[in-house]
């Protein structure tokens, strides 16, 4: 079972905006249509629990920290610039 708090609209938005990705950026990412992300972010639809894990595990892969006490952040090494080739 997945425990993990459910990941919101504005959550994705303040996301792609810390790794500065579009939305087709991040739909190659987590292997989803840009309309998916586009569709979630607006609130057109309700997202399938497995396209957000998708979502979610992309961007932890980039840096990505989500905590229940604030907006995402970034997290980076030393030395890291944050760019991926």
């Amino acid at each position: 079972m997945n425990s993990r708090k459910q990941l919101s609209a504005d959550e994705l938005r303040a996301a792609r905006s810390l790794l500065n990705w579009s939305r087709v950026r991040l739909g190659a990412k987590a292997n989803l249509s840009e309309m998916t992300i586009s569709d979630f972010e607006n609130g057109v639809r309700k997202p399938r629990p497995h396209n957000i894990e998708a979502v979610r595990q992309a961007f932890e892969d980039a840096g990505i920290v989500f905590t229940a006490e604030g907006p995402p952040s970034l997290a980076k090494s030393e030395g890291d610039s944050g760019l991926d080739a």
